[in-house]
């Protein structure tokens, strides 16, 4: 005879990874206009095939805005002399390798290496600064006071060109990852296109700066190797966008969930520590990687693997979470082929190099949402924010 009063076995918890957005079938939680216009591609196979194959799939759309763009705000971005011509990502052929070499030089895996001191030293000096406001009760979010400040930082010391202060970049990165991969409103795209505008015009004299400072930063490199005043802005555009803030929400969502998910005091031991950190940086790749997916066009009528593509078929291709999470291989999570990302590398180490040296410096926090809501467009995610106190009210964090 049964107990009446026995306990139901409660359900495990969800992992942190699971609650990403993108993580589920890509059709289901997309807008309607998304998915009525792209081919959601899940199968991680054929994605590879896809991305091996760029004479046949372009990564023309890579710069292009998800949905159609408004007449007027079409207006507003020719007014401001936006413009975005093909450049790495978003270009292929000759052009796009000459690009690719010299930019690669700048994120070789010694030159990664040597980041490494820098960053795990900004982190210590940045979370010393946060252990005072906690023991003062101060609940803090480390999307902001972390994960946003050192990525920009280390992208300068690499490349030596400008940066803005960090609140503009923000402000400019996000609308512009808004504008470009999100599904914005009429009204709402007036306001992202000023700010698209406000920050192409800045670029342009950054660039302007650099190259006649021509002191070997990335900007005077490509100006020696023969490309336009025009594509330099083009992928100073993208560096800045995709580039420092796609780490900055990779180590967020790493954050969230190395503390989420009970990984915290692993992650902060002296002893194994950076190798827990590593794997916290590998489930998120795996799982809900802050890029999960990309875009990608076919160029003509083609059969691949079984399937059939018609010229001008618009592409979303997953790079993480759903069906290529199940084998446990995150090397699909920066692209294959001709346009795996350069940054790969330094994107991995960073997220790790900051997710152990915070859990070593701020031991005694926690989660004070632990289910925060994400942020997503077309291909990024990340919690909004990881809020987080100290687990003695009033004590310290040590």
């Amino acid at each position: 005879m049964n107990c009446p009063f026995a306990r139901t076995p409660l359900a495990p918890e969800p992992s942190a990874t699971s609650t990403a957005p993108l993580a589920q079938p890509l059709e289901k939680v997309l807008p309607a206009r998304i998915s009525e216009r792209y081919r959601s591609i899940e199968d991680p196979q054929l994605v590879r095939e896809i991305l091996r194959q760029a004479e046949e799939f372009t990564p023309a759309n890579a710069l292009q805005a998800a949905v159609d763009l408004e007449p007027a705000t079409l207006r507003t971005l020719a007014r401001g002399r936006f413009a975005l011509p093909p450049v790495l990502a978003s270009a292929s052929g000759a052009g796009h390798r000459a690009v690719k070499k010299v930019v690669a030089g700048f994120f070789s895996p010694a030159k990664v290496a040597a980041q490494r001191e820098f960053i795990a030293q900004r982190t210590r000096e940045l979370c010393l600064n946060l252990r005072g406001r906690y023991q003062l009760g101060e609940e803090l979010d480390l999307a902001s006071e972390l994960a946003a400040v050192i990525p920009p930082e280390v992208m300068a010391r690499m490349t030596g060109t400008p940066l803005p202060p960090l609140d503009q970049l923000k402000a400019w990165s996000k609308d512009s990852l808004e504008l470009f991969w999100g599904w914005p409103e009429a009204q709402r795209q007036q306001e992202l296109a000023h700010s698209a505008v406000a920050y192409h015009a800045w670029l342009r004299s950054s660039v302007d700066e650099a190259t006649a400072r021509d002191d070997g930063n990335l900007y005077s490199a490509l100006h020696h190797a023969g490309v336009d005043r025009a594509r330099i802005v083009s992928l100073a555009y993208f560096l800045g966008i995709a580039g420092q803030e796609t780490t900055a929400m990779l180590i967020q969502s790493a954050l969230f969930t190395a503390m989420r998910d009970g990984h915290w005091s692993s992650c902060a031991a002296a002893d194994g520590g950076v190798a827990a950190s590593e794997r916290v940086v590998h489930e998120v790749l795996l799982r809900a990687s802050s890029v999960p997916t990309w875009r990608r066009i076919a160029l003509r009528d083609i059969s691949l693997s079984g399937h059939s593509f018609a010229a001008g078929d618009e592409l979303l291709l997953r790079l993480s979470g759903g069906d290529a999470a199940a084998s446990g291989d995150d090397s699909l999570v920066f692209g294959q082929g001709l346009h795996r990302c350069l940054g790969a590398g330094l994107a991995r180490m960073e997220t790790g190099v900051v997710v152990h040296q915070a859990a070593a410096a701020l031991p005694g926090i926690e989660l004070s949402d632990p289910s925060p809501r994400w942020r997503y467009l077309i291909s990024f995610q990340a919690p909004e924010a990881v809020i987080t106190r100290d687990r003695k009210t009033g004590s310290a964090s040590a």
